[in-house]
């Protein structure tokens, strides 16, 4: 199974947004970010790449302010 990663450079907007989508119904984990990733704040949002679509379009952007990208890992 495939997983992407929703990175941020906060722990709490990960926390928070790991919140949101549990709200509008995303299956979702915190997880250790990929090394991949750079420097981030070590957690990120890991949900199923099926999602990640409908994740992308309901991202409100101008809410996360340290949001860095999707990866897929």
């Amino acid at each position: 199974m495939k997983y992407y990663y929703a990175v941020f450079s906060s722990r709490n907007e990960t926390l928070s947004f790991a919140n949101y989508l549990k709200k509008i119904g995303v299956p979702c984990t915190v997880a250790s970010t990929p090394k991949s990733a750079g420097r981030t704040c070590g957690i990120s949002v890991r949900f199923i790449k099926d999602y990640l679509d409908f994740v992308q379009k309901n991202f409100p952007y101008n809410f996360y302010s340290t949001f860095k990208g999707f990866i897929e890992a």
